[in-house]
């Protein structure tokens, strides 16, 4: 759990999870008491855009953007529930932003598209407005994306042969 391991690297800081699944939050919950932090860190049950709570610092989308249905609604939900000058942590899979440089570039790329057909391009078509960015969106793609959102400002802040991050700010 990416808020359990935030939680025990900032003492100083909370953390608020949310899913959809609620076995995944009480999974969750349990993980963050045995690794010490569940005064740190709570979980709650919500989507993409269904969270009231406002005044975040950060907010972070671990590997979803691409699942959900509706990418944009749920990134400009975060931009309004970041303070002034918070900032929007996406980390998804490592892509580029076309089939041919993926399968050049990229090991994991095979794997992703594999991934995504059965799995993020079902599940995002499954939800209203099923825009379907699947595993393989691209940063070109994902940035058209938070762009759209409110978020003016993106830039690739880390990346491993798996993942990339990209940081948006309003």
């Amino acid at each position: 759990v990416p808020l359990v391991i935030m939680a025990a690297a900032y003492p100083a800081s909370r953390f608020v999870g949310y899913d959809i699944h609620q076995p995944s939050i009480d999974v969750a919950g349990q993980r963050a008491t045995k690794a010490g932090v569940a005064d740190q860190v709570r979980f709650e049950v919500a989507d993409a855009i269904g969270y009231t709570d406002r005044g975040y610092d950060l907010i972070c989308f671990f590997d979803t953007l691409h699942d959900l249905g509706d990418p944009v609604s749920a990134a400009a939900h975060a931009r309004h529930a970041l303070v002034p000058g918070g900032t929007l942590m996406l980390v998804e899979p490592l892509a580029f932003d076309d089939l041919e440089t993926n399968l050049a570039k990229n090991p994991a790329a095979a794997m992703h598209y594999g991934a995504s057909t059965f799995l993020c391009v079902a599940n995002s078509l499954s939800q209203p407005v099923g825009l379907s960015l699947g595993a393989q969106a691209g940063e070109a793609r994902l940035r058209a994306v938070l762009n759209e959102a409110g978020f003016p400002q993106v830039r690739r802040v880390a990346e491993n042969p798996i993942n990339m991050v990209l940081e948006a700010r309003p």
